[in-house]
């Protein structure tokens, strides 16, 4: 029986790719999307999931819920201004997270509270659906507060967010999904619940080069190969000329593939916390590893990942629809 999975995410193009090569899995069942707000606002992220389904026309629709923006989206949407924390995901996904894509779907109207139609679906399937989140935790706070009992009543949650040893990518602490509304993060962590933690440390080791993206030959007869032939040129250019790198990285694609493919991925259990007020390391994950480690272990970390699995996983799904 094919996994019952939500994403919240804040899409973006790694988003955007994940949704669409989950989407495409037959082992799984994604019957719902969240909007949160950090790479563009929780409405940008709705209209941005409605233009996904809405292009590529799954079999099965999954609910979508627009939800909320965490502490520093808030901030910056009311004051008006683009921080320079936030200005290289603009810059890497485009202003409204799509590249040059700018699609023609309808504008939301009676749209479901993203952390209600979570809450909703977690009493209708309990200890069935895997929650992954690819943007700030800021709908899981607030389902929290709302119903005390909601995570519990997860089969598991995917976080990708935080970062190990590697250096953060919006401070040199900080990883931007955690950045974002690190008090959101350090409830969800913390909570005695089954989660994984995909951090920088692993996300960021499968990379689509030009080359590999050319080698997966997607095709503008299919629905996947039009979307993403007008998402993919602008991130791989983007990701060049802002971070030096040849080709993107698959970040949100890896915390999906660990769903899907878990014999790919290493785990390791350890314990983690959320620096929620340093000047200098606000938003850092911060991991007892000590020899002799005093707080008690709550998080599976992926330690280790397999690359080229991740990219076989990406062509696999891909291909999948002109099959």
């Amino acid at each position: 029986m094919p996994q019952k999975l939500i994403i919240d995410a804040d899409p973006g193009i790694g988003d955007t790719l994940a949704i669409a090569v989950a989407l495409a899995d037959p082992d799984l069942d994604l019957i719902a999307l969240t909007a949160v707000g950090g790479c563009v606002s929780p409405t940008q992220g709705g209209r941005n999931m409605h233009a996904i389904v809405e292009m590529l026309d799954p079999p099965k629709w999954p609910r979508i819920g627009v939800g909320h923006a965490g502490r520093l989206s808030r901030d910056a949407e009311e004051s008006q201004l683009v921080p320079e924390w936030q200005q290289l995901h603009r810059n890497l996904n485009g202003p409204e997270g799509m590249g040059e894509w700018r699609p023609t779907a309808a504008d939301l109207h009676h749209t479901k509270d993203a952390v209600k139609l979570m809450i909703e679906l977690s009493r209708q399937y309990p200890n069935e659906i895997v929650l992954l989140t690819l943007g700030p935790l800021t709908n899981l706070e607030l389902a929290c507060d709302l119903d005390a009992d909601f995570l519990s009543r997860l089969k598991g949650i995917v976080c990708l967010g935080g970062a190990i040893l590697t250096p953060g990518d919006v401070t040199p602490g900080a990883e931007f999904n955690v950045f974002c509304d690190p008090t959101a993060a350090r409830i969800v962590l913390r909570y005695p619940a089954t989660k994984t933690l995909v951090p920088l440390d692993a996300s960021q080791r499968a990379v689509l080069t030009f080359e590999q993206y050319d080698r997966l030959g997607l095709s503008e007869t299919t629905a996947h190969g039009r979307m993403l032939q007008q998402l993919m040129p602008f991130a791989l250019r983007a990701h060049h000329q802002h971070l030096g790198v040849e080709g993107m990285r698959l970040a949100e694609v890896t915390a999906l593939a660990s769903i899907a493919r878990p014999a790919q991925f290493q785990r390791t259990t350890m314990s983690v916390d959320v620096e929620i007020e340093g000047e200098l390391t606000r938003g850092m994950t911060v991991f007892d590893r000590r020899s002799n480690p005093a707080w008690r272990k709550n998080i599976d970390v992926l330690s280790d990942v397999d690359a080229q699995g991740v990219l076989d996983y990406l062509a696999e799904m891909l291909g999948s629809e002109g099959k």
